[in-house]
């Protein structure tokens, strides 16, 4: 016996979080039924129709697991049928839909709620507060402890794409024992680290030009574009400005109150030492000018980068 309902709906644009919660929807069911049948429908090469027949009873026995990824693509005929089978009920199969976000296919959506639907929701994971904490949920399922340090020298070496930040994370559960340091990440991610925009920002904003410098050429070196540097600066300045006028407080209220990761926090007080307002204004308006170079503002990106890096750190040297 299995308690997954005859409808679920997998609702929201992550994608990872969506593709691990149709897994898991689906080893529940072949754990009660390890002969059950797996039918995938997408929306773009779907016929009428097509998910009737799928749905309905097979003439052999035996259950079956109907999966439709991307509803919020679909055409009106697979809506239509969504409607009608949501309606009508199911006998031995399930429905597993998968919808991304928006107005498209709202009236499946509705029709699937009303019938009782389990709804698992796949929010989209943006920020880095979010990304922190995926990243350290990642490590308590696998029951592993990471520290805070590490978890943010893991968010710099693999940046913004979650589905690589999951790899990550699951090769450091495999590959490694205890306790999870920036040292262990460093191990494992350092060339990536050392080419980030991060460090670049670590340096200038210490006031270290000749590091910062070095870790620039380093960078764009690797291939990586000065856009995302520039950007990197900007919100490290940002952030040591809003904690800065923040007010005292735990590192975990400010972040909550912010939409910080604590670690944040705790850099951006770090860093703060050795600013004052004037000084981190003009840093902050020299990184304005380095966006729109750029971006197309300017005759030559790399240095536009190379001369804001310098101004930052020469502006934290006073």
């Amino acid at each position: 016996m299995t308690d997954v309902p005859s409808l679920v709906l997998i609702a929201g644009p992550e994608q990872v979080l969506a593709e691990r919660a149709a897994a898991s929807t689906v080893e529940a069911l072949r754990e009660a039924d390890p002969q059950a049948e797996l039918i995938r429908l997408d929306a773009a090469s779907y016929e009428a129709g097509e998910l009737q027949l799928h749905a309905s009873p097979s003439l052999f026995g035996g259950s079956k697991i109907v999966l439709v990824r991307d509803l919020d693509e679909a055409r009106e005929e697979l809506i239509a049928d969504v409607v009608d089978v949501a309606a009508a009920g199911l006998v031995d199969a399930t429905l597993i839909v998968q919808h991304k976000g928006g107005a498209r296919g709202k009236k499946a959506l509705d029709a699937l709620k009303k019938a009782g639907a389990r709804v698992i929701d796949a929010p989209a994971i943006k920020s880095d507060r979010d990304k922190s904490a995926f990243v350290t949920n990642e490590f308590r399922v696998g029951r592993r402890k990471i520290e805070p340090d590490a978890v943010r020298a893991l968010l710099e070496a693999v940046g913004k794409d979650l589905r690589e930040l999951a790899s990550a994370c699951r090769q450091l559960i495999d590959d490694t024992e205890g306790v999870i340091t920036a040292e262990v990440v460093q191990r494992y991610h350092g060339g990536k680290v050392d080419a980030t925009g991060f460090r670049v920002a670590d340096a200038a904003v210490g006031g270290n030009a000749p590091e910062a410098l070095r870790l620039l050429r380093h960078a764009l070196a690797s291939g990586l574009d000065p856009v995302p540097i520039v950007a990197v600066l900007a919100s490290q300045l940002r952030q040591i400005a809003r904690v800065a006028t923040a007010g005292r407080g735990s590192s975990a209220a400010l972040a909550k109150e912010l939409g910080m990761a604590p670690w944040q926090v705790d850099r951006a007080r770090r860093d703060a030492k050795g600013w004052d307002g004037d000084r981190l204004g003009r840093a902050i308006q020299a990184v304005a000018a380095a966006d729109f170079d750029v971006k197309g503002g300017g005759r030559d990106p790399v240095y536009a980068v190379e001369r804001v890096v310098l101004a930052i750190a020469a502006e934290r040297q006073g």
